[in-house]
C-alpha cells in the first residue's frame, strides 16, 4: 500500500482499489506524475479495514474502484460505503463491464463507470471532477460534524428548550410545558445560542436541519 495513506484525513487522496497489482502501480504512477496524492489497496476489504468508519465520513478525495475482485466486489464495497455514510465519489473501472451493471452502479451514486482499456486523460478528467465534488461534500461533512459536537455540549434542559424555540414556541409556552420559570427558559435559550454559536434563530434552525 502507498505510504500516502498516512496523510491527514482531510487531505484529498485518490484511493485505488484493484486486485491487479500492475493496474494499481500504473494508476499510482499516473497520478504521481500529475501531483495527485494517492494510495492503493489490493482488495475492497483491505480498503475498508484500513480506515475507521469515522475516517471514511470525513475523508476528502475519491475512490477508483475495480468492479470485479475476489472476495468483496466493487458493488458490494459501494453498498458498504453507503451504509457507513462515506461521501467519497466513486469511479468504477472494469474490463468486464456491461450496460446493466453500469446503470446499477450509477443508480447507487457512482460518479462514473469506465471500461478498460481507457485513455489516461479520460480517467484523469473523471478524477478531477470527482475531487471537485469531494471538496464540496467534504466541507459539508466537516460542518455537520462540527454541529454534532456543539449539540453534544448541550444539557438535556437546553436541548428541550432548543426544540421548543426552533418549533416557534414563545418562552412562556416553553416554560409552562417544562414547568419552569420564563426567566429560566431565557437563560437556557441564551446558553443554547452561545454553545451553538448561532447569531440568529434562523441560523440555529439551519444548524439543526443539517443533522436530519
Amino acid at each position: 500500500m502507498n505510504n500516502n495513506t498516512q496523510n491527514k484525513v482531510d487531505q484529498p487522496v485518490v484511493h485505488i482499489v484493484d486486485d491487479d497489482e500492475a493496474v494499481r502501480d500504473s494508476l499510482s504512477m499516473l497520478l504521481d506524475s500529475v501531483g495527485i496524492k494517492n494510495a492503493n489497496y489490493p482488495s475492497a476489504q483491505f480498503f475498508l479495514d484500513s480506515h475507521q468508519a469515522t475516517q471514511l465520513k470525513l475523508m476528502a478525495g475519491c475512490i477508483v474502484l475495480d468492479i470485479r475482485m475476489p472476495g468483496m466486489s466493487g458493488m458490494e464495497c459501494q453498498q458498504r460505503l453507503a451504509e457507513l455514510k462515506c461521501a467519497l465519489p466513486i469511479i468504477f473501472i472494469t474490463g468486464h463491464g456491461d450496460v446493466p451493471m453500469a446503470v446499477e452502479t450509477m443508480k447507487r451514486g457512482a460518479l462514473e463507470f469506465i471500461q478498460k482499456p481507457f485513455r489516461e486523460q479520460q480517467l484523469l478528467d473523471c478524477i478531477q471532477a470527482a475531487l471537485q465534488l469531494s471538496k464540496s461534500n467534504h466541507s459539508e461533512s466537516l460542518y455537520s460534524n462540527e454541529i454534532s459536537e456543539r449539540l453534544l455540549s448541550l444539557t438535556e434542559r437546553e436541548k428541550q428548550v432548543m426544540q421548543g424555540v426552533i418549533s416557534g414556541q414563545a418562552n412562556k409556552v416553553i416554560a409552562a410545558e417544562m414547568n419552569i420559570s420564563q426567566r429560566t427558559v431565557e437563560i437556557h435559550r441564551a446558553n443554547v445560542m452561545e454553545k451553538m454559536q448561532a447569531k440568529t434563530l434562523a441560523e440555529l434552525v439551519k444548524m439543526v436541519l443539517t443533522q436530519d
